[in-house]
């Protein structure tokens, strides 16, 4: 279900004729809803936008229980110029992905910054991500940076620079490394959220515009419920 009220055309951070960002709500399948509880924020955008859109596709994933920037293209050439471009990866200085993740004290300190590497296997059967310290035939590499932006009595407020684009990536790397979001139930978190959402937010995107190859668009997202937890990072 949607985590409130807020109208989609309200949600839009940018928008082209090429592409559009939206703040999306938990609860929002990005590629198309694929059970009845799910809001599909394709055909919910088709019917907002009307017509006046070749496509209308995801060109990276956000997880349904996470919360953010959340990138579409509205042409053929745009998806393609802009796949590629996310295909890069860590090699494009022009895609930059930041993200918030409220985590769980651990029970051993957590530098105040660093970097992450694993060798992400996912499963798809579980719907579910492994991250391990060793390449395998089935892994494939993940990175991501982190610093610590606060601290609370229960939860650390954790920014994350995420260099590749793996399924369930930052979740699954800091399951691996004995950090659990809040509300993540799948990757070890103690309890669930509210409305089956975690704390991980795309508060930042920066991706190369379709429209002028040489510039570069920034997008920020605020939590669309913005409480306490998220304020976490602002102090």
């Amino acid at each position: 279900m949607k985590s409130n009220n807020l109208s989609l055309k309200s949600r839009i951070l940018y928008q082209s004729t090429a592409c559009l960002v939206v703040n999306k709500l938990k609860g929002e399948a990005v590629e198309g809803a694929k059970y009845d509880n799910m809001a599909d924020l394709p055909k919910e955008l088709s019917i907002a936008l009307g017509a006046n859109t070749e496509v209308i596709e995801a060109v990276h994933r956000l997880d349904v229980p996470v919360t953010g920037c959340a990138l579409f293209a509205l042409t053929k050439s745009a998806l393609s110029f802009l796949n590629a471009a996310f295909a890069e990866g860590s090699a494009s200085s022009s895609i930059e992905k930041i993200y918030w993740a409220v985590i769980e004290k651990p029970s051993r300190p957590l530098s105040e910054s660093g970097e992450l590497v694993h060798w992400i296997e996912t499963v798809s059967g579980k719907n579910k991500s492994y991250a391990h310290n060793k390449e395998g035939s089935a892994r494939k590499k993940a990175v991501l940076r982190y610093r610590v932006a606060g601290e609370g009595r229960n939860y650390l407020f954790v920014e994350v620079q995420l260099i590749s684009g793996r399924h369930h990536q930052i979740r699954a790397q800091f399951a691996a490394e004995g950090l659990h979001i809040k509300g993540d139930l799948k990757y070890g978190a103690k309890r669930s959220e509210k409305d089956g959402g975690i704390r991980l937010h795309a508060r930042g995107l920066s991706f190369p515009d379709p429209l002028n190859k040489s510039g570069i668009i920034r997008v920020t997202a605020e939590p669309p419920e913005m409480d306490n937890l998220w304020a976490g990072f602002l102090k």
